[in-house]
C-alpha cells in the first residue's frame, strides 16, 4: 500500500482540526477545496468572480508546488459556484489558468458556500 503524505499551503499556518490542504498518494495528489481567503487571516476576500476564481486557483497552484505537482498535472476539478449566473467570467478566468487540455471539470452551484463566490478543489497525477 502506498502511504499518504499530508501538505499544507505553503503560506498559511497548519489548518485545525487535522484537516489537509493536500494529500498525496504514490503519483497522486488530492486538494481540498480552496477559495479566495486572505492566507494571513482566513478572512474572505470579495471580488469579481473572476478575481475570486484567479485567487482560488493560485492557492491550488502553490498546494501543489508543496506536494511536488504542478497545475499542468491536475486532471480533475470540481468546483462549486454560489450562483451558475457567475459561470461565464468562471469559465473564461479557468481557462486561461490551465493549460491545454484543460482538466476535466464539474461545476455546480452551492449556494451554502458562506459568502464566497466559487470553492475549487482539484486531483493531480504525476509521473
Amino acid at each position: 500500500m502506498t502511504s499518504k503524505q499530508y501538505f499544507a499551503h505553503p503560506d498559511r499556518p497548519p489548518a485545525r482540526g487535522g484537516l489537509s490542504a493536500a494529500i498525496r498518494c504514490g503519483q497522486w495528489v488530492y486538494v481540498s477545496g480552496q477559495g479566495p481567503l486572505d492566507i494571513t487571516t482566513l478572512k474572505y476576500v470579495p471580488g469579481t468572480i473572476e478575481e475570486e476564481t484567479l485567487m482560488t486557483l493560485v492557492h491550488i497552484e502553490k498546494i501543489l508546488q508543496a506536494a511536488g505537482a504542478a497545475k499542468n498535472d491536475v486532471v480533475k476539478c470540481t468546483c462549486y459556484l454560489a450562483d451558475l449566473e457567475d459561470f461565464a467570467g468562471f469559465h473564461a478566468t479557468f481557462q486561461k489558468f490551465f493549460p491545454d487540455p484543460m482538466p476535466c471539470r464539474t461545476t455546480v452551484q452551492a449556494p451554502l458556500l458562506r459568502g464566497i463566490r466559487v470553492e475549487i478543489d482539484a486531483v493531480a497525477y504525476t509521473e
